[in-house]
C-alpha cells in the first residue's frame, strides 16, 4: 500500500498535474473571453466533441509579437533588478549552512515598471488594452516557454548548481515537478524572484491595471465593480512589494524547489487564475450602490492592511529577538531548538502574541478574506471570477498543513506546546 502511494504521489500526481494544468489554463481564458463566462457552453463541446479536439479547436495562435513582448518585459525587469539600487537582504539559512543574499529593491522595480507603462499608455505610445485582446496568445506563449524553462532548471541543477542546496531524488518525473535547486541563480539574478516576483507579481498589477482600460475602452467607463476589484487587488500586491523581503524568508522561498511546481505556476497559472476576476469584469460591467460599494471597499483595504500587520509583527518580533510589545504588552514566545543537517543545533523563538497567539496561520486567514472581498463586486451571477478564491482556500490550507508538519518535525515538543498554547489552526475560534 505505501509503495502504491508513494508511486501515486512521485509519478501519477506530477504527471497528471503537468498534463491537464496547461489545457485549464487555455479553457479558462476561452471561458471568459469568447463565451462570457458561462462554463455550461464548454461542457456541452467537451461532451460532444471531446475535450481535446475541443482544445484544439479553441487554441490560440500565439504570435511573434507576443513572444517579443514577453521577451522584452522579462528583460527589462532582469535590468531593474541589477541596476536599481537596494538594501542587502540575508534570508534564512538552509539546511546546509547556505545564506541567500537579495537585493532588496522591489518596490522601486514595482514602481518604475507601473509609471513607465502607465505613462507610455497615456501619451499613447501603448496601448494596455492589447493585453485583454492578445492574452489567449500569451498564455499559450508562456506555456510552451514555462516548459522549456523549467527543463533548463532540471540540467542546470545537474550541470551548474548554484549552491549546496540542490539534490537529485531519482526521479525525473519528480525531479522535474518539483525541482531540483533551492536557489538558483544566473549571476546577479536570483531566478526564483525574477520569475515569481518581478514576471508574475508585477504582471499580475499590469494586467489588473489593463483590464479597467479595456473596460473604459469599451464601454467609456469603469464599473464600481471594476473600481473595487482593481484597487484592493493594487493594494494587496503594493503590499507585497513593499515587504518583499517577507516573502523572500517565506515557505516558497525556503523549503520549495525551483521546478514545474513553481516556475510553471507563476509563469503560467498565476496570470491566467489571479487576475481571473477583473478579466471577467470587462465584459460584466456591474453597477453598486454607495453603501455596498464603500463597505466593499472598506472592508477590501482593512484584510489587505492586518495581512501586512501580521507579517509585520512576526517580522519585527525575529529583527528585535523577542524583544518588543505587541497590542502594548511584552510579546510572548517559546523557546525552540533545532538542527542543521551538519548537526549543529540552533535555537528560534515561536511567537505567541498579536495575531499569532488568535491562529497559528492568522496571516493566511486575512489573505483569503482581502481575495473573498475583492470578487463580491461581480455578484454571485457566475462562479468563474470566484475561482482563484476557491483555489487560494485549497492552495493555503495544503500549504498551512505542510507548514505544520514541517514546523512539528524540525521543533519537536517545543511545537506541540506551540499548538497547545494557539489551538486555532487558521479561523479563530472556529477551525
Amino acid at each position: 500500500m505505501n509503495l502504491v502511494k508513494h508511486y501515486f504521489d512521485t509519478v501519477v500526481f506530477p504527471l497528471f498535474l503537468m498534463a491537464t494544468t496547461p489545457f485549464a489554463v487555455i479553457f479558462l481564458w476561452h471561458i471568459n473571453y469568447n463565451l462570457g463566462g458561462y462554463i455550461g457552453p464548454l461542457l456541452n463541446d467537451f461532451f460532444e466533441y471531446g475535450i481535446l479536439t475541443t482544445f484544439i479547436k479553441v487554441l490560440p495562435t500565439p504570435t511573434f509579437e507576443v513572444f517579443a513582448v514577453l521577451a522584452a518585459y522579462i528583460t527589462f525587469e532582469a535590468f531593474l533588478m541589477v541596476i536599481i539600487p537596494g538594501k542587502t537582504h540575508k534570508g534564512p539559512i538552509t539546511e546546509h549552512g547556505h545564506v541567500p543574499i537579495y537585493n532588496a529593491n522591489g518596490f522601486q522595480a514595482y514602481f518604475i515598471t507601473l509609471s513607465l507603462l502607465l505613462s507610455l499608455h497615456y501619451f499613447q505610445i501603448i496601448n494596455l488594452g492589447w493585453l485583454y485582446d492578445n492574452f489567449g496568445s500569451m498564455i499559450l506563449a508562456l506555456n510552451i516557454t514555462s516548459l522549456f524553462v523549467c527543463l533548463a532548471l532540471y540540467f542546470k541543477g545537474m550541470f551548474a548548481p548554484s549552491g549546496p542546496d540542490h539534490s537529485f531524488s531519482g526521479n525525473v518525473v519528480l525531479d522535474y515537478y518539483w525541482g531540483v535547486e533551492l536557489y538558483p541563480r544566473i549571476g546577479p539574478i536570483d531566478l526564483k524572484v525574477l520569475v515569481n516576483c518581478r514576471t508574475a507579481m508585477m504582471g499580475w498589477a499590469i494586467l489588473t491595471l489593463a483590464y479597467a482600460v479595456k473596460q473604459h475602452q469599451v464601454l467609456g467607463y469603469v464599473s464600481d465593480s471594476m473600481i473595487i476589484s482593481v484597487i484592493v487587488q493594487l493594494i494587496y500586491i503594493s503590499k507585497f512589494f513593499w515587504w518583499e523581503t517577507g516573502y523572500m524568508d517565506s515557505i516558497d522561498i525556503m523549503h520549495d524547489r525551483f521546478g514545474f511546481y513553481i516556475c510553471w505556476g507563476c509563469l503560467v497559472w498565476l496570470p491566467s487564475l489571479y487576475t481571473n476576476c477583473t478579466f471577467y469584469l470587462v465584459s460584466h460591467p456591474i453597477q453598486l450602490n454607495p453603501i455596498a460599494f464603500y463597505a466593499i471597499l472598506f472592508a477590501g483595504i482593512l484584510s489587505v492592511y492586518i495581512n501586512y500587520n501580521v507579517d509585520e509583527q512576526r517580522q519585527k518580533f525575529r529583527k528585535n529577538n523577542g524583544n518588543i510589545n505587541i497590542w502594548g504588552k511584552k510579546a510572548t514566545y517559546i523557546d525552540a531548538k533545532f538542527q542543521t543537517v551538519q548537526g549543529e543545533e540552533k535555537h528560534t523563538k515561536l511567537l505567541t502574541s498579536g495575531w499569532w497567539g488568535v491562529s497559528r496561520h492568522a496571516n493566511y486567514t486575512f489573505e483569503l478574506a482581502a481575495a473573498l472581498l475583492w470578487s463580491p463586486p461581480v455578484q454571485f451571477h457566475q462562479i468563474t471570477p470566484y475561482l482563484y478564491f476557491i483555489f487560494l482556500t485549497l492552495l493555503l490550507l495544503h500549504r498551512a498543513i505542510r507548514d505544520e508538519q514541517r514546523c512539528l518535525k524540525k521543533y519537536g515538543k517545543s511545537y506541540t506546546q506551540y499548538k497547545k498554547q494557539v489551538p486555532y489552526f487558521v479561523i479563530p475560534g472556529i477551525f
